[in-house]
């Protein structure tokens, strides 16, 4: 399931993944994601994971990936919060291949995350 984390400055948004995660799930990202994109023409998008990527179905992959696709040009920052070292090395390195930019952060700095996403602060 993913649902929208409150109480974040509105030049961005964050959800937060928990259990499985199927193509469903994304409407309400999607949604928001187009609100954004329309109010502020960037993309500054946070991704809490409280689940394994393997958490997440195959519908719900091609939902990602066509949510990149579909705003590959306004993506400005982007952070998966996880405390899989994995999915923070595949994050960073994503950065090199996509518009905008892309970080991992452990959950003990989510609060980093946020300011970094936000664009409260350029602190890497």
């Amino acid at each position: 399931m993913i649902v929208q984390i409150p109480n974040v400055p509105d030049t961005m948004v964050g959800f937060r993944a928990d259990g499985e995660v199927t193509k469903e799930d994304f409407e309400i990202v999607k949604k928001r994601v187009e609100e954004l994109v329309e109010k502020t023409g960037k993309l500054n998008y946070l991704l809490f994971l409280d689940n394994s990527p393997k958490d997440f179905t195959l519908g719900a992959w091609i939902q990602d990936a066509l949510l990149g696709i579909n705003n590959i040009a306004k993506w400005n920052r982007a952070a998966i919060v996880s405390d899989s070292e994995s999915v923070i090395k595949f994050t960073d390195l994503f950065s090199k291949v996509m518009p905008g930019e892309f970080k991992g952060y452990p959950k003990a700095e989510y609060e980093q995350a946020v300011n970094w996403v936000s664009e409260r602060t350029d602190q890497k």
